[in-house]
C-alpha cells in the first residue's frame, strides 16, 4: 500500500502533466474540483492527433459522409480512407497531377492539373465513370448541389459541368483562379495573381462582384454568413460578408496559409511553411490555438467530428479532433 506522501506526489505529478498538456494546446487549465476538456481527453486517450500514410505528395482532401478522399499529386491517384479509423480502403488511378477533389453526393470529382481534365469516380466503389475535358490547368473543384465547378488556373476561367460531365458554361474570372466555395447561391473563386476573389451567380455564371483581399489568395471557405480567404504572401486570412463582399477583417495565421475550412464554429487554416494548423473563432477571428501537422500541410477538410490535413512532404494525412 502506498504511503500518503507517495500518493500526494503521484497526484501532483498527474495534475502537472494535465496542466502542461492543456497549456501546450492553448487551453485553459480547469479549476480544482472540476472536469474540463483536458481531463475528458485524457480519460478517452485522445491527447494526440493521428497520422495515416497515403500516396506521394497528398494535395487536396474531401469527405463523402463516411470516407476521406485524398488526391496524391505525384502518385496520380486518390486514396480512400475510412474516416472512423483512418484505414485505407483502396487507391485509384486518376489523371496527371490531381490537385482538387470534391464530392457531389454520389461521386468523387478530381481536377487533373496537367491533363486539363476532371476524373469522375463512383464514391461507393471507386469505379471510373468518366474523364471530362475542362480548361487549362484545373486546380480547385466544388459542387453547388446541382453542378460541378472547376477553377482553370491556366486560362483564367471557371468551368461548370453537369454531374454527367457535360460542360454547360465557361466563365472568365481573375488571374490564376485556384479554389472555389459555394455559399448557397453563388460561387466564390480565389484569383491568386489578381489578389481578388470573384463572386459568380451559380444559376448563370454571371459576375456578381470582384473583391480585393490579400496577396496571393488561395483557399476559400464559407461559414454560413462570411467568406474566408487565405492570403499566402501576407500570412493572413480575410473575412468578407458573403451578401455584399464587404471586408470584415484580416487575421494573422501561420506562414504561407494555403487551405481553409469551417467546422461549424471555428475556422481552420493549413500553413505549409509553418507545418501547423491555425484555429480561429469564426465570430471574431480571434486565435483559439495552433496545432502541429506533418510537413507542408496543404489541403484541409472537416468530417463532422475531425479535421483532416494533407501533409504534402510527409506523404500522409493528419486527423485532428475539431474540439481540441
Amino acid at each position: 500500500m502506498r504511503s500518503t506522501s507517495s500518493t500526494n506526489r503521484l497526484v501532483a505529478t498527474l495534475v502537472l502533466t494535465v496542466a502542461c498538456t492543456a497549456l501546450s494546446w492553448g487551453q485553459t487549465v480547469p479549476k480544482p474540483g472540476g472536469v474540463g476538456l483536458a481531463e475528458s481527453r485524457a480519460a478517452l486517450l485522445q491527447w494526440y492527433s493521428t497520422t495515416y500514410p497515403v500516396g506521394n505528395n497528398p494535395y487536396a482532401v474531401a469527405f463523402d459522409g463516411a470516407h476521406v478522399w485524398v488526391a496524391n499529386e505525384n502518385s496520380n491517384t486518390v486514396t480512400k480512407l475510412l474516416a472512423s479509423t483512418g484505414a485505407v480502403v483502396s487507391s485509384y488511378q486518376v489523371g496527371t497531377l490531381p490537385d482538387g477533389v470534391a464530392f457531389d453526393g454520389a461521386n468523387i470529382w478530381i481536377a487533373n492539373f496537367k491533363d486539363n481534365t476532371v476524373t469522375q469516380l463512383r464514391a461507393s466503389d471507386g469505379s471510373l465513370l468518366g474523364t471530362h475535358p475542362v480548361g487549362s490547368k484545373p486546380s480547385g473543384v466544388a459542387f453547388d448541389g446541382t453542378y460541378i465547378w472547376v477553377a482553370n488556373s491556366g486560362d483564367n476561367t471557371v468551368s461548370k459541368l453537369t454531374t454527367g460531365g457535360s460542360v454547360v458554361g465557361t466563365y472568365s474570372v481573375g488571374s490564376a483562379p485556384n479554389e472555389l466555395a459555394f455559399d448557397g447561391a453563388n460561387i466564390w473563386v480565389t484569383n491568386e495573381n489578381s489578389n481578388t476573389v470573384t463572386k459568380l451567380r451559380a444559376s448563370d455564371g454571371s459576375v456578381v462582384g470582384t473583391y480585393n483581399v490579400g496577396t496571393s489568395p488561395r483557399g476559400v471557405a464559407f461559414d454560413g454568413a462570411y467568406i474566408w480567404v487565405t492570403n499566402r504572401l501576407d500570412n493572413t486570412v480575410t473575412k468578407l460578408r458573403a451578401s455584399d463582399g464587404s471586408m470584415f477583417g484580416s487575421y494573422s495565421v501561420g506562414t504561407t496559409p494555403f487551405s481553409v475550412t469551417f467546422d461549424g464554429t471555428y475556422i481552420w487554416v493549413a500553413n505549409p511553411d509553418s507545418n501547423n494548423m491555425t484555429k480561429l473563432q469564426a465570430s471574431d477571428g480571434s486565435l483559439v490555438g495552433t496545432y502541429g501537422a506533418g510537413t507542408s500541410p496543404l489541403g484541409v477538410a472537416f468530417d463532422g467530428t475531425n479535421i483532416w490535413v494533407t501533409n504534402f512532404n510527409s506523404n500522409n494525412v493528419t486527423k485532428i479532433g475539431a474540439t481540441r
